[in-house]
């Protein structure tokens, strides 16, 4: 399967239901993907700053029990998506399954939880959850003052 921006998708989970980054000019699964984005308007460079540009963002959160960030990674929005519980009781999905992001997941400092970062051109999303997503929690849903990937 052909990429535009160079990625190994052999060992993808969800590679069954992709439609090829190539063959879809970058929205494999029928919704953005950042880094198509980057490397359509501005190559390899455009990306490797816009990434740097969040993972400051992302360090910028002040967490004080997040270790710093220091790598991010194309993840699909169905793969990330966890729902969560509202004050008011009511569950809600935040991100959009056919979208390709750019997060990671790093240990919580001194609990069994992980943060799970999660970032697109508008917004930067910080979860916090236990094993395989579970009881996820919102610690910060912030929308992003730069947008672009230029």
């Amino acid at each position: 399967m052909k990429t535009i921006c160079g990625i190994d998708c052999s060992g993808c989970g969800f590679r069954d239901n992709c439609k090829g980054c190539a063959e879809t000019n970058g929205r494999p699964f029928g919704g953005d993907c950042i880094a198509a984005e980057c490397y359509k308007s501005g190559g390899e460079s455009c990306f490797i700053a816009y990434k740097k540009r969040l993972i400051e963002e992302f360090n910028a959160l002040g967490i004080s029990d997040m270790p710093t960030i220091t790598a991010l990674s194309q993840l699909n929005g169905a793969y990330v998506n966890l729902e969560y519980t509202l004050p008011n009781g009511e569950k809600m999905k935040l991100l959009d399954d056919s979208k390709i992001y750019l997060g990671y997941q790093v240990e919580k400092a001194n609990s069994d939880r992980c943060y799970g970062l999660v970032a697109d051109n508008d917004y930067l999303l910080v979860c916090e959850y236990g094993c395989n997503g579970a009881e996820p929690e919102i610690i910060v849903y912030k929308k992003r003052e730069s947008s672009s990937c230029l």
